[in-house]
Formats: structure tokens, sequence, C-alpha cells
């Protein structure tokens, strides 16, 4: 039997720096899903273990944890100072993990807000697809997205526009507004 031997981070990027634009793109995308899924998959053993409320109990705590590393790690990975407001938050949503693999929009409105709109989500659809309920992400999600913001930027504010259970815009699946 051959001998396992680590991989070095050196072979790993040279890996990497191997693949092409649109290779490194579609691995991105993939790693994207793949976190949704991942989310989904621990979601609902959590709630075929203990039930809907736990499940959501403890979505919220794990999306916040998780949300304030990424945010971390975008941040420095854009090079953006300590305080770089709704402009810093909007950079680092589009490269938000479930920002590359749901279809999203952003845009200030007429009071400088940033809006946040997710127009299909790759779970929402999922669950429509099997014939499921929707999931009912809107006390995760605003955890998710402040924790987010507050990573990026501890001014901002974050606030539900619309989200399943409480959709009011259902051009979307869920729409979202930063303030400063």
């Amino acid at each position: 039997m051959d001998e396992c031997r680590p991989i070095s981070h050196e072979a790993r990027n040279a890996d990497l720096a191997a693949l092409s634009c649109e290779q490194l793109e579609g691995l991105v995308l993939d790693m994207s899903k793949n976190i949704v899924g991942m989310d989904g998959v621990w979601f609902q053993s959590i709630e075929d273990a203990a039930g809907m409320d736990a499940a959501m109990t403890h979505d919220c705590i794990a999306a916040a944890r998780f949300e304030r590393s990424e945010a971390h790690r975008l941040k420095r990975w854009l090079g953006l100072d300590a305080h770089p407001g709704l402009t810093g938050l909007e950079a680092a949503l589009r490269y938000k993990y479930n920002s590359l693999c749901n279809s999203t929009e952003m845009r200030f409105d007429a009071t400088g807000a940033l809006v946040f709109r997710v127009t299909d989500c790759r779970v929402q659809s999922a669950r429509k697809r099997k014939g499921f309920d929707l999931h009912p992400c809107k006390e995760a999600g605003l955890a998710e997205y402040q924790a987010f913001a507050d990573a990026i930027d501890e001014r901002i504010s974050c606030a539900c526009l619309s989200c399943h259970p409480d959709v009011s815009d259902p051009t979307c699946a869920c729409a979202w507004r930063f303030t400063l």
C-alpha cells in the first residue's frame, strides 16, 4: 500500500495556480454550494432529532458565529479599513458564500441605505421542488446578516424587509436593508 503523504501549502497553491479562471470560478461556485448544502444537512439533522424550534435556535447561533468569521476573512481579503461603512459592506456581500450561489441584487435607496435582495434562493427553490414547506428563515437570516454587517462595521444595522414567513415582497426570496 502506498504511504500517505501530506500535501504542502506550496503544492496546493501550485495546483490552484494551474487552474484556468473558468476552473477557479467553477470551484468557488461549487464550494459555496457545498457550504449551503452542509448547512441544510446539519439543520435537517437537528430538526429530525429535536424539532423545528430547536433547529432554528441552533441555526441562529451557528449563523451568527460563522458569519462573523466569514466577514472578517472577506474584510481582510478586500483590504477594507476598520469602518468601511455601507460601501465596504456592499463589497463584502458580493463575495459572501450564499451571494455566490444564489441570484442576488443590491442597490442604495433614496435614503442611502443598502438594500440586498436574494432573488432566487437555492434552499427555498429546492424545498419547493421537493414539495416541502418553505424554510422559515427570517430569524436566522436576521442573525446571519446582522452578524456579517457587525463584523464589517459595527455601526451598521440590518432590518428584514421580506423573508419567509413574513413575505412582503413576492418578487424575491428575501430582502434586507442595511443602514449606518
